[in-house]
């Protein structure tokens, strides 16, 4: 099916007049379509037909950021399968990243307010998926446990997989089985997460309010989410500053960003390979140390 008569599918879904249909740089595994509707632009993301259940995932977790009403969230407008492509149509936003100043303030109070939504466990009742990663969730009364069982396993079953041995292996095993060592004074409340929070997963709109899409959410420690936003190009310094005002982390935090920061980079390992493999070991080596 081209691309075109795919768009004639999904705007006849719709129940929209199809005006132009415009695709869009692929991502890693998919396609994304950019399509005017008589009610204004969407953005379609497209993925093969047996993966729709992804799409349910990304729905889901959208929905969720936007009932906390902290940032603005795209709006989830359809969700279907053709014979060969699942879709889920967002609305379209026009975003930049998060630049100035202000906007990091910005950027870090909402986040602040994100995190003050708690849940009644943690983990989610819901699979979903890190980038092309399946995340493992289910629910749990422990979040070390949670982790431990849920995040750092799953990865390093994958790189067990891959045929990898070594450091690596041996010291995310270690990191593993001392977890619990991590959270002896402390126990976090379980705060609605992003899950995937990189630069890249962020922006600001129009009118010059955060934007958050692309997410992993689960309910967990807020400062997972928080050890993220310093992985892989960071954000203002005027953010950190803004959300640590309004919502101080633990006095033993630093003790924990090694950890958090292990399952993402692992999960780079993972989708990427080689390129991820020294800072995987050096952060599994330095945790392990730690732990001593």
């Amino acid at each position: 099916m081209s691309m075109d008569d795919l768009a004639r599918r999904i705007a006849a879904d719709l129940g929209s007049v199809q005006n132009g249909v415009h695709e869009l740089a692929p991502g890693r595994t998919r396609r994304a379509l950019k399509l005017d509707t008589g009610s204004g632009p969407l953005f379609v993301k497209l993925l093969p037909a047996a993966s729709a259940d992804r799409f349910a995932a990304e729905a889901d977790g959208l929905d969720m950021l936007r009932n906390a009403g902290s940032f603005r969230i795209p709006e989830v407008r359809a969700r279907g399968c053709t014979e060969s492509h699942a879709w889920l149509a967002l609305e379209w936003l026009d975003l930049h990243p998060v630049r100035t100043a202000d906007e990091g303030r910005e950027f870090g109070e909402a986040l602040a307010r994100l995190h003050a939504i708690e849940g009644p466990y943690y983990g989610l009742t819901r699979d979903n998926w890190l980038g092309d990663s399946r995340q493992e969730n289910g629910t749990s009364e422990s979040w070390p446990l949670f982790y431990a069982q849920k995040r750092l396993t799953p990865q390093l079953e994958r790189v067990t997989a891959s045929g990898l041995g070594g450091p690596l292996v041996r010291d995310t095993l270690a990191v593993i089985e001392r977890v619990p060592a991590l959270f002896l004074d402390y126990r976090p409340t379980p705060s609605l997460l992003h899950g995937d929070l990189w630069h890249g997963n962020t922006g600001i709109d129009a009118d010059g309010r955060p934007a958050l899409f692309d997410p992993a959410v689960h309910y967990g420690d807020r400062e997972a989410d928080f050890a993220m936003t310093e992985l892989f190009g960071g954000f203002p310094t005027s953010m950190y500053t803004a959300y640590l005002g309004r919502a101080p982390l633990h006095h033993n935090a630093a003790a924990r960003r090694g950890l958090y920061r292990l399952y993402h980079i692992l999960n780079h390992y993972i989708l990427f390979g080689n390129s991820y493999l020294r800072e995987a070991e050096r952060t599994a080596a330095r945790l392990v140390a730690e732990l001593r």
